[in-house]
This record gives structure tokens, C-alpha cells and sequence, in this order.
């Protein structure tokens, strides 16, 4: 479609609710989206100017446009779902994890059984789920068997088979398992008694059995029927134990759907929580790839539409950590206080322990995705121009001015790269004076790379606060680099981070990785540069004075030291055992300096 036919489309766009779709030259769906209003909503698209960068390009690409008018914007919610999940248009959201789920069914039968399965077949039973677990199907049947007897045969048990008496009870009968409804011993209206108990259980209802177990119970009792009333008792301990297991909160907050959200820059993970009577009865966290820098509100939006078809929720109310508008039907609350904001914090931590172990399984699995991830963060983080994909950090080393030293640890890709570690001893500074120190070994550092006409990196990390950023800052306006490199100083006391010219410090999440990958640099410049000081400081320390010795270097006092193993034996050494080791003219003037005093 022509330039001029899209304009008289965008002008003749109705002022309703609805779903647009977006092509391209080829005629193939790139985007589908929704709207209150379509004529304002796909306008926008061509007069705002896009500050993303896949946003423009979707904008260029686009050749022509359709559009379905519905009636609420709850249809539209559902209509651009079902069109992202038929088409998977490329500037869309990716909805993840389409496998199938454990269900709980109660067959459409006479005598019901009870099972877990994966197929549902409409018409065939009543199913319960989809359960995100089958740990959590498996401890469900185990307590509803543990409860009640019922039959797990497949026979068809219909009146006129068990009057003839085809069938024989099996050694689930003798078990005590069942009460062999197959022999006519068990009647129906008994039987769905117990079924109608167990939809209860399913449904996270425990407080009709439990009173129905009570009752009994104490009839049981009444009639000197001790050990059936014994019994009883044991199956209310068992549900009494599950309920206080699976209750998370206030037992009246039922049929509520929780949703909470976590992102970073290129994925949302969207945690939903299933409530039954104060029962989690579902749990499950969506992976969502953004495409165009979509907002958690449009994240969340989409998530919810989608899990709550998905699960097959019928819902009335549901928790959320801010608005959303998801049609009149369904009442929206977001939760500031009490056990409805416990729930929605849940939520919003098994979302990040999805999100933690997904960057774990990432960075063995898919490196390259973990360090693309870390290297967005930390450019958005810190508010750089690019990512940092070479960082280096500078630290200094002294005990009260003596042997100065300075460390620079280079990570290249959020990994260290050794083999660019350069030690430094400091030339130009006499005395404990951190400020000169840094600001010679930042000279020297990116002099030498750019005479050597070295890749520079893209951040550099000063070990201190304003005085050493300064001071750091100054070489870099010497070599003409101000501006070139984005530099920041780390204090160590409150983790501040402190920016060229700018008096605020800069306070990270404690848990973010920004933060994490700055300490581990931090670290690492401290580490190497405390060794080098060490070994400086033990070498000077043992050979001073031997070196001091007129007429003796470096190879004769390491073979004194060899032979005598410190320089005190040296020092109390007599002439001849000196000379066996390192002839008669050194030996004597070695015995001279000590003995000559």
C-alpha cells in the first residue's frame, strides 16, 4: 500500500476501541496491537518522534495497516492475544513456555474415579488445574486417598452389570482401599457424598470435610466405636496438617489471581499466584522478550491476559502491584498493607527467584546473552553513552607512605582479562599521598596506550571518592581525554558513587548487578595491588642492607641469603665461612661492613 493510501487510512481511523495489525512490503504481519481509541493510538506511531531505536524501524517498515473495531477494550485485550500467539509478529512480545500441565479429573461417570492427566477432553469429566507442579498433583491425591476410599478400577459400573454381578471386588477391597461399589456393597449417593467432599479439597475448601469428619467423629465416639473414631481423628490431623502447609494468608481471601512483575532490559518475568481460601493452589512465572522497550504496565497487561487464558481462570478479583485496566468484570486491587500485600510480596519474590536462576542457567548455557544483559544493565545503571565492554580499575597501595605502589585490572566482556593487569611503582610522589599517586598512574596508563595507539576502554573505575575522581580527572585533561572516557569513583564505606562535577552521589540497589560487577573490579584492583605491595615491601625488607654493601649486588646477596638463610647469620658470619661461598674479596667486604664498625 502507497504512502498516501496509509495517510487516508490513519485520518479515517474510528474512535473506538480495538486491535490494530501492521505490515510490511511483503504483506506480512510485523506488530499487533491494542487500543482505547485506534485513531489515537496508531497516529502516534507516525507523529511522535521514537526515542527506540527498534521502534523507528518498525515505523519504517510499516506498508500498511488493518484494523478490527470491538466492543470493550477487554475484547481487544483478548483478540491481540489470540492474533500475537496465531501470527508471532516480530515486534511483538515473545510468550514463553507453551508446554502442556498436570490436571486433576473427576471422570464424568457413575462412581467417579480420580487421576491426574495432561489431555483434557471436553465433556468427559470435571477437570481441576492446570497445576504447575505434578509434586503438587501427587500430594493432592495422596491426601484425598489418604481421606477417602475410592474405587481406581475402569470398569463401566452401571446398575444393570453390578446386579448381575460381572464384576468382583479386587485387592483394593481387601486393602481397605475401596468398598467394592463394583458388588453393589458401596451405594452411589455415598460414593458422590465423598466426591462432593473431594471438589471442596480441590477447589482449597477444607472446611466443610473437616466438619463433616467431626461429625462423624463424634458419632463414632457416642456408639463406643473407639477405633473408628480413631480413625477419623487421624484423617482431620491430615487435613488439618495440609491446610496449615498450603494456607499462606487470611483463609476469606478466595478465587483471587495475583500478579506481580520484575524486568530489566530486555526480559519481564510475570509471577502468578492462584488463591483458594488463604491457598496457593497455583504458582507460575511467564517469560516475556521485549522488542520495543515495552513499560511493565504493557508487560503486565499482555501477562495477564494471556496466564489467565492459558490456566483457564475464571476470577473475579485480582492483585496487582499498580493499575491496570482490564475491562469493567474484573475488579482490580492493588494492595497497600495486610495480608493482601504479604500475598502480592510473595509474588513479586518468586519473580525474581525466576529471573536469579535464569541468569544462572544463562551464563552456562548462553554466555554471550548473560554479558549482553549485564553490559545493557550497567550502561542504563550508570548512565553511560555506550556499553562498557572494556572497563578498567585503578587502586593504590602504601602502609604509611612506604613503597607506594598502584594497581590496574582490566575486565573485558564483565570478565577479567589478566593478561591486561599492569602493576605500577609510583616515580614521581614521595610520602603517603593517594591524590598525586592516582593521578600519576592514570597519566602514565593511558599516555602508553595512546602512544602505543592501544584500544582505550569505555569506563574507568577509581578506587576513592571525589579526591582521587579528581585527581584522576586531571591526567585525563592532560591527555586531551575529558569526555573521551566515562570515568566514576567508588567510596568504600556507603558504596557511593560519585560522577566528574557532580556533588550527589549516585546510590545503587545493594542487590543489583551494576553494583556487583563495580565490587568485584574494586576488589580485584585491591587484591593484585596488595600482593605487589607485599612482595615489594618483603624483598626491600630482607635485602636493604646487604644490598647496601658497597662492591656486593644483587646475585651475591642471593647466594649469602641461600646459604645462610637470613641476613642476620650473614651479619654474624665469620671470614671464612663467608669466603666458601663467595670467594675472599667479597667475603671480606661483607666481614669489614659489619666487623669494621
Amino acid at each position: 500500500m502507497s504512502k498516501p493510501t496509509l495517510d487516508i487510512q490513519l485520518k479515517t481511523l474510528p474512535n473506538a476501541p480495538g486491535v490494530y495489525q501492521y505490515f510490511d512490503a511483503n504483506d506480512t504481519i510485523i506488530y499487533v496491537g491494542k487500543a482505547k481509541n485506534l485513531k489515537k493510538r496508531v497516529s502516534s506511531y507516525f507523529t511522535k518522534t521514537h526515542e527506540n531505536g527498534k521502534t523507528r524501524v518498525l515505523v519504517k517498515k510499516i506498508s500498511k495497516l488493518k484494523h478490527i473495531v470491538v466492543e470493550t477494550e477487554t475484547d481487544a485485550l483478548l483478540l491481540e492475544n489470540n492474533l500475537i500467539k496465531k501470527y508471532k509478529p516480530r515486534y511483538n512480545v515473545m510468550l514463553k513456555d507453551d508446554k502442556s500441565y498436570p490436571w486433576i479429573c473427576l471422570k464424568k461417570e457413575r462412581f467417579p474415579r480420580v487421576f491426574s492427566t495432561r489431555r483434557v477432553f471436553k465433556g468427559s469429566g470435571e477437570y481441576f488445574g492446570p497445576y504447575t507442579s505434578m509434586k503438587t498433583v501427587s500430594t493432592l491425591l495422596d491426601l484425598i486417598k489418604g481421606l477417602y476410599n475410592l474405587r481406581t478400577c475402569n470398569y463401566h459400573l452401571s446398575e444393570e452389570k453390578i446386579q448381575a454381578g460381572k464384576y468382583k471386588v479386587c485387592l483394593e477391597y481387601h486393602l481397605g482401599n475401596c468398598k467394592g461399589a463394583c458388588e453393589g456393597l458401596e451405594t452411589e449417593t455415598e460414593y458422590n457424598e465423598n466426591i462432593k467432599a473431594i471438589r471442596e479439597i480441590l477447589k482449597g475448601n477444607f472446611k466443610d470435610s473437616l466438619q463433616q469428619f467431626r461429625v462423624q467423629m463424634k458419632q463414632y465416639a457416642e456408639a463406643m466405636q473407639f477405633e473408628d473414631a480413631q480413625k477419623i481423628k487421624e484423617k482431620i490431623e491430615v487435613l488439618e496438617n495440609y491446610q496449615a502447609k498450603s494456607t499462606i494468608v487470611n483463609p476469606k481471601i478466595s478465587n483471587v489471581d495475583v500478579f506481580s512483575i520484575m524486568s530489566d532490559e530486555s526480559y519481564g518475568y510475570v509471577n502468578f499466584l492462584q488463591l483458594s481460601y488463604g491457598s496457593i493452589i497455583r504458582s507460575h512465572t511467564l517469560e516475556i522478550k521485549k522488542k520495543l522497550d515495552e513499560t511493565d504496565l504493557e508487560l503486565l497487561t499482555l501477562a495477564i491476559t494471556e496466564i489467565r487464558q492459558r490456566f483457564h481462570s475464571k476470577s473475579k478479583e485480582i492483585y496487582v502491584p499498580f493499575k491496570v485496566d482490564l475491562g469493567g468484570y474484573i475488579k482490580v486491587t492493588v494492595p497497600k498493607l495486610g495480608d493482601k500485600k504479604h500475598i502480592l510480596d510473595l509474588s513479586l519474590r518468586n519473580a525474581k527467584y525466576f529471573r536469579m536462576e535464569r541468569f544462572k542457567q544463562d551464563k552456562i548455557v548462553d554466555p554471550d546473552r548473560h554479558v549482553n544483559r549485564i553490559m545493557a544493565q550497567m550502561k542504563a545503571d550508570l548512565r553511560l553513552p555506550e556499553e562498557p565492554r572494556h572497563i578498567e580499575c585503578f587502586d593504590n597501595s602504601n602502609i604509611q607512605g612506604s613503597h607506594p605502589v598502584a594497581a590496574c585490572v582490566v575486565f573485558k566482556n564483565a570478565k577479567p582479562s589478566k593478561k591486561d593487569y599492569r602493576h605500577f611503582n609510583i616515580k614521581t610522589v614521595e610520602g603517603p599521598d593517594d591524590f598525586a599517586s592516582m593521578e600519576e598512574v592514570v597519566y602514565r596508563r593511558y599516555k602508553r596506550l595512546l602512544d602505543e595507539k592501544q584500544p582505550l576502554p569505555q569506563l574507568i573505575i577509581i578506587d576513592g571518592g571525589k579526591g582521587q575522581l579528581s585527581s584522576a580527572l586531571k591526567s585525563l585533561d592532560a591527555l586531551n581525554l575529558r569526555g573521551k572516557i566515562a570515568i566514576i569513583g567508588i567510596a568504600k564505606r556507603l558504596e557511593e558513587l560519585f560522577y566528574p562535577d557532580d556533588p550527589i552521589p549516585l546510590y545503587l540497589d545493594k542487590k543489583s548487578e551494576t553494583l556487583k560487577m563495580i565490587q568485584q573490579l574494586r576488589n580485584e584492583a585491591h587484591r593484585f595491588g596488595i600482593e605487589h605491595h607485599r612482595n615489594k615491601r618483603s624483598k626491600t625488607a630482607l635485602n636493604t642492607e646487604l644490598e647496601t654493601i658497597p662492591g656486593v649486588g644483587e646475585k651475591t646477596v642471593v647466594e649469602l641469603l641461600k646459604y645462610f638463610k637470613s641476613a642476620k647469620r650473614v651479619a654474624n658470619a665469620k671470614l671464612d665461612e663467608l669466603e666458601v661461598v663467595v670467594g675472599v674479596s667479597r667475603a671480606e667486604k661483607v666481614y669489614n661492613y659489619y666487623h669494621g664498625k
